[in-house]
């Protein structure tokens, strides 16, 4: 009988998490969270996966940044990732820079059976072939392979100081090019008066909705309690992966009933600190790009 064949196209799998939690209680939180990561890894065998971290180090970062070492060297040495021979590891570690710190960061994982991938170079304006495992950290302004900013602080008035910002790197992967983008957007700390205030039609609706889920955010940070929330905020739209028009034309859709798209988070049962992973699979498909190579597609992680 003749075996399986093998799926079309390029198997990727972009995740996006804030892991603040991660590194103010790494003994409880961290194995439950690569394991839970690695499942999902297994699952969708992935060519190509983009991990993309938020508040990278923790909260309180000057106490929990000596966490971050471990934690890299896990994801870059353990048996669940030793088909991906390639990988790129961009941290922003300068939290003493008060104009430049984002706390970002992004990995990029490369299966041993990817054969033509290249990273572009924003400083000479070409495309690098990608190989080895590298790590870059630090100041991140002068790595050439990205673009990073921090957003201005004039967008939030009411804070001292934010880290919010963005790390974004293109790719390609045959003839497909594509960015991708790990941004921290700034937090609403007034939605809960605009609960109370909008003029929309829908606001009695929304206020009734809203104060179902109030008792649904965060997730609990307590390593027993993998299903249990806080009960501490406001619920907010985070935590999400965006694709552009141009982009979603890139992914292998499929005419049977086999699911090719799949977009879930990570860990349900299991205590993932206060955010839960959120990822996206998918197939491009063989070719994309090709009639319009010059044309960068984009792919947002956010």
């Amino acid at each position: 009988m003749a075996g399986k064949a093998a799926a079309p196209g390029t198997a990727v799998l972009l995740v996006t998490a804030n892991v603040g939690s991660l590194f103010d209680d790494p003994e409880n939180l961290q194995k439950n969270w690569l394991r839970e990561f690695y499942q999902v890894v297994h699952t969708h065998k992935p060519h190509f996966m983009a991990l993309h971290c938020q508040e990278f180090g923790g909260k309180n970062y000057e106490a929990s940044m000596s966490h971050v070492d471990k934690f890299v060297k896990e994801l870059l040495s353990s048996d669940a990732m030793k088909e991906y021979n390639r990988a790129r590891v961009y941290l922003d570690e300068n939290y003493k820079s008060q104009e430049h710190f984002t706390a970002l960061g992004s990995f990029y994982f490369l299966h041993e059976s990817l054969k033509n991938i290249y990273q572009f170079d924003f400083k000479a304006k070409k495309y690098r072939k990608v190989a080895g495992k590298e790590i870059y950290s630090d100041t991140l302004e002068s790595t050439p392979m990205l673009e990073k900013e921090k957003f201005p602080q004039d967008y939030f008035p009411e804070c001292k100081w934010s880290r919010k910002g963005f790390i974004r790197t293109r790719w390609c992967i045959a003839d497909c090019a594509f960015d991708l983008v790990n941004i921290h957007l700034f937090h609403d700390a007034s939605n809960l008066v605009a609960w109370e205030t909008s003029p929309s039609v829908y606001s009695g609706i929304r206020h009734k909705a809203l104060g179902y889920v109030l008792d649904s955010y965060p997730y609990s940070e307590d390593a027993r309690q993998g299903e249990q929330y806080m009960n501490t905020r406001c619920p907010a739209w985070c935590d999400r992966i965006l694709m552009s028009p141009s982009a979603k034309e890139l992914v292998l859709r499929s005419e049977s009933e086999e699911k090719v798209v799949t977009y879930d988070h990570i860990g349900p049962n299991v205590c993932m600190g206060d955010h839960k992973p959120v990822f996206l699979a998918f197939r491009i498909m063989p070719g994309a790009g090709k009639p319009h190579a010059h044309v960068h597609k984009c792919c947002v992680v956010q």
